[in-house]
């Protein structure tokens, strides 16, 4: 059980809104036309990648559960593009892009089938509405920035859904390109929810922009995510959990990686603070992003490694684990699970009953 006590929060305070567009219409292009009304699709406009899940109920009533049918993935790397405060020509051509792709395979979904949202880049980009006018033009539905909080009670959501458990309480972290959310929650339901501005692909940037690897870099970025996370700990501490959940890319290349590599302890799995320990040893040894030779790492993901391993320690330490279990995609999930399922009203085990999840000030 990790169940441990903190310091003192500070909290920052955040004027980031969701934001629904107008309805599109479809994109041209050769594409087959959907004419199944069960398929649903979640488009997850990440700060590392852009995502699409299609997806459709599998079975009924109480054991309803949700089917990948297909998944589609572009490392468009947006947080990259990020010049100041704005995206530059390059992350912007490659998002449009992406989305074009994805919005030929959506032909003939209806806008009751298909929700797509945008996570921290887009929501901190100051060009974002001219982001989102090409974006919405090619995918051809609308685009919702999400805050940081829908972002967290998503990835709950998708969490409670593929790791049923109404009994328990758990911490979920889910680590970005661009925030963090942490989510304590009990059964299919989140009791506290906060989104943290850090992120792999914004730490690895920050402070590993030039392909170095060394030890003070590493130091720099683990201390600017225990900063952040230390504003929210105590109330963590207090409320507790018996299961840490990793719901992230970043947290299953991470467990990817310490099993290839051997990492974990004997007879240890998931991902483990003595694997991560070792894990960024052999980064310090390579010395250059482009000598990392590790087993289970795809290329793809190799860039954003050292800023998701210095938060992923940064957690492990501020919170105290020890071990980390990874998720399903959670997010994508959660986004389908809105889109096929009303909500239940069935009730947790858990305690208290009465109460519903408490919103810590955004940190997007």
């Amino acid at each position: 059980m990790d169940r441990h006590r903190g310091v003192t929060p500070r909290m920052a305070k955040s004027t980031n809104s969701p934001r629904r567009a107008s309805s599109l219409s479809c994109p041209a292009g050769n594409a087959l036309m959907n004419t199944d009304p069960t398929l649903f699709a979640a488009i997850d406009l990440g700060s590392n990648a852009f995502r699409m899940m299609i997806g459709q109920q599998d079975g009924a009533g109480a054991v309803r559960q949700i089917q990948p049918v297909e998944t589609l993935r572009e490392p468009v790397r947006l947080a990259e593009g990020l010049q100041g405060e704005a995206l530059d020509a390059g992350a912007l051509q490659r998002g449009w892009q992406a989305l074009e792709r994805f919005g030929k395979r959506l032909r003939g979904f209806d806008a009751t089938q298909v929700r797509a949202v945008a996570t921290n880049t887009v929501r901190v980009a100051e060009n974002a509405a001219e982001f989102l006018a090409g974006a919405e033009q090619r995918l051809g539905f609308p685009i919702e920035v999400i805050s940081g909080h829908e972002e967290a009670r998503l990835v709950y959501t998708g969490v409670a859904h593929t790791m049923p458990d109404q009994g328990s309480t758990r911490l979920v972290v889910d680590i970005g390109g661009g925030s963090t959310e942490l989510i304590i929650g009990c059964g299919d339901r989140p009791l506290l929810m906060e989104s943290l501005p850090m992120g792999s692909g914004v730490y690895s940037k920050r402070y590993f922009a030039d392909g170095r690897i060394d030890s003070r870099a590493l130091q720099l970025a683990e201390r600017a995510a225990l900063h952040e996370i230390e504003k929210v700990a105590q109330r963590y501490h207090e409320l507790g959990w018996q299961q840490a959940i990793g719901s992230s890319g970043t947290a299953r290349m991470l467990a990817k990686v310490l099993k290839a590599g051997e990492l974990n302890d004997k007879g240890r799995s998931g991902i483990t603070y003595q694997g991560l320990l070792r894990l960024s040893l052999a980064l310090l040894d390579a010395g250059r992003m482009d000598r990392l030779a590790l087993p289970g790492l795809a290329e793809q993901r190799a860039g954003t490694l050292p800023g998701g391993l210095a938060v992923m320690l940064a957690v492990f330490k501020s919170l105290g684990l020890d071990e980390m279990t990874p998720s399903e995609p959670a997010l994508r999930l959660g986004v389908l699970h809105g889109l096929i399922h009303s909500p239940s009203p069935r009730r947790s085990r858990c305690e208290p009953t009465e109460r519903d999840a408490v919103y810590g000030p955004a940190q997007d």
